[in-house]
């Protein structure tokens, strides 16, 4: 039987990025044939350890050139940058999953699917890519959802806070508008591909506010006070609107902390 642990440690500590993608869909397959034990005795090496392909250079958020939907050019760095974005998101997934221990075999059970699922959006934008002309590493890139994960390595509930319910929610914001650009130029390969990921995405968010108010409901936390406190401790900046209250919704927040989102932005 192999071990759920192994397998993360793998995906977050070898950076060959197919490799990556064939370990993530190997370990969801062993779980799903019952070949996949959630045994939890090796010790957790740091974050700081964890490796990415060389490619693509990575750069400050506002380093990052502008892009625009109105040319060939503009439309291969938009999707360069989320296919960087799902990329990371299979890091981010391996890593919840890795680095907390003790948590009901659920918890690692959803986290499993979710780096699966972002493999397969990584796959397909990548695709998309290559049928553009491009790949996955010849534009830059940004480290910020990273830095994210690298502040909260040492808090569940930091991290449920910052990267699904901040960082992976703003997601559920932009990207219907993304869908409305891109269906008006009668893009519909862009569309499908969209529409997708944030269907995806929507359930991924929402798992990550089940765990998120389940932990908060262990540790006697009122869960939208707390959520409130992680935001203002450990997002940099303001919170970026406008909101999709009803994908939102959808994915587990409370009109509450949209309120409070929609007033702190």
């Amino acid at each position: 039987m192999k071990n759920i642990f192994t397998c993360a440690e793998f995906c977050l500590h070898h950076a060959d990025v197919d490799k990556k993608i064939a370990a993530t869909h190997h370990a969801k397959a062993l779980f799903d044939n019952n070949k996949l034990c959630f045994e939890s005795s090796a010790s957790i090496l740091s974050i700081t350890k964890t490796k990415f392909p060389d490619k693509p250079q990575l750069l400050m958020p506002r380093e990052m050139p502008k892009r625009r939907l109105n040319s060939a050019t503009g439309i291969i760095a938009f999707f360069h940058a989320l296919a960087h974005i799902e990329f990371i998101a299979i890091y981010l997934a391996w890593d919840i999953l890795y680095r907390f221990r003790g948590l009901p075999e659920k918890f690692y059970h959803d986290w499993l699917r979710i780096a699966d699922e972002e493999a397969q959006h990584f796959t397909l934008i990548r695709k998309h890519l290559l049928e553009m002309g491009s790949d996955y590493g010849d534009l830059p890139a940004h480290h910020g959802l990273w830095e994210h994960a690298e502040d909260t390595a040492e808090d569940v509930l930091a991290r449920l806070a910052i990267v699904p319910r901040c960082m992976e929610a703003r997601g559920l914001d932009v990207t219907p508008q993304m869908i409305e650009k891109f269906n008006s130029k009668g893009d519909k390969k862009s569309v499908e591909l969209l529409t997708r990921i944030l269907t995806d995405e929507v359930g991924h968010v929402e798992i990550g506010s089940y765990w998120f108010k389940t932990l908060c409901e262990q540790n006697g936390f009122n869960y939208e006070e707390k959520y409130k406190e992680l935001i203002v401790k450990y997002y940099k900046g303001k919170p970026k609107g406008p909101f999709n209250r009803e994908l939102r919704i959808i994915a587990g927040f409370s009109n509450t902390e949209i309120d409070w989102l929609e007033q702190r932005a």
